[in-house]
């Protein structure tokens, strides 16, 4: 039996882990994004519309849709509010995870899993190896800009993020990526390669 391997996908926000699960997903890996399973529960999960509500504020949801211009407003000028919210989310969102890696193993040996906070949320132990994608700060908050994003929002979540550095010391895998879409392409060729996963 071949060994099943989780690869956890994390970075600064700008540092374009988005791009890199995309380019797994294009090579026909199974991804998996933290983020929208996050954004599935606040949206459908009664339970969760229950907590938010009462620990937010009825602002939380418009016409039962969470209103994520309100939550962002109150999670991301308070880190406490911040830890509250990851408080209801995040164990839902690490046994959804666990649940989907048993389905995705009984067809695939090898699962990405993308998520800006393994560290933040203490998800490391999900993963076999944790690969940080980095880029230089000037170019993660011009990636940000055009896409419409403010620079004062883009200090906030990042304020919010544990810093590189630190993220370096406990990451397994570092790919730099201040270049071209091409250049990430090659890194997560050379990743394959490294783990001697045949594409």
């Amino acid at each position: 039996m071949n060994k099943k391997i989780t690869i956890g996908i994390t970075g600064s926000i700008g540092s374009g882990k988005s791009e890199f699960t995309k380019i797994a997903e294009n090579s026909g890996f199974p991804v998996l994004r933290a983020d929208d399973i996050s954004k599935e529960f606040l949206a459908n999960n009664s339970e969760v519309k229950k907590q938010v509500i009462k620990k937010f504020g009825k602002d939380s949801y418009l016409n039962n849709i969470p209103n994520k211009k309100y939550l962002a407003e109150v999670v991301f000028n308070n880190p406490l509010k911040l830890r509250e919210l990851e408080r209801i989310l995040h164990p839902l969102v690490i046994k959804e995870i666990e649940n989907k890696k048993k389905e995705i193993f009984r067809k695939h040996n090898i699962l990405f899993v993308e998520s800006a906070l393994i560290y933040e949320a203490d998800l490391e132990n999900l993963f076999d190896f944790v690969v940080l994608i980095t880029a230089d700060r000037e170019v993660r908050l011009q990636r940000k800009l055009s896409q419409g994003m403010t620079e004062e929002d883009f200090v906030k979540r990042e304020m919010n993020q544990i810093p590189d550095e630190e993220k370096r010391k406990r990451a397994d895998f570092i790919f730099q990526n201040n270049g071209t879409i091409e250049d990430l392409h090659s890194k997560f060729n050379l990743l394959l390669t490294l783990l001697s996963i045949k594409n």
